[in-house]
């Protein structure tokens, strides 16, 4: 079973600060992208910041200059850090991963995009 933990949200402030993890546990061979998306509430989900196996990162555009994705494959972790927080922030935040694990017993491996179960961010004006 493979699976992936957030922490780290919480309420905070207008301009405050929170930083977000996300692990990923299991039978996992490597990990290739890592990324954040959140949803609002009566919004679609969307895409927040990626980082890649090697660390190039992206962001939104309504994100850039203020957060901050990183990872650490030795612990197959990544990281959301956000500063500057405003109240249009405010969503579930969701980690994913692009995993590739062992399917059987010849060795066959598979690559699937797995979510973490999110994690509440509110940010009050």
């Amino acid at each position: 079973q493979v699976q992936l933990v957030e922490s780290g949200g919480g309420l905070v402030q207008t301009g405050g600060s929170l930083r977000l993890s996300c692990a990923a546990s299991g039978s996992i061979f490597s990990i290739n992208a890592m990324g954040w998306y959140r949803q609002a509430p009566g919004k679609q989900r969307e895409f927040v910041a990626a980082i890649t196996r090697g660390g190039s990162t992206s962001y939104a555009d309504s994100v850039k200059g203020r957060f901050t994705i990183s990872r650490d494959n030795a612990k197959n972790t990544v990281d959301l850090q956000m500063n500057s927080l405003k109240p249009e922030d405010t969503a579930v935040y969701y980690c994913n991963a692009d995993l590739v694990t062992i399917v059987n017993v010849e060795g066959a491996r598979a690559t699937r995009r797995y979510w973490g179960q999110g994690t509440q961010v509110t940010v009050s004006s």
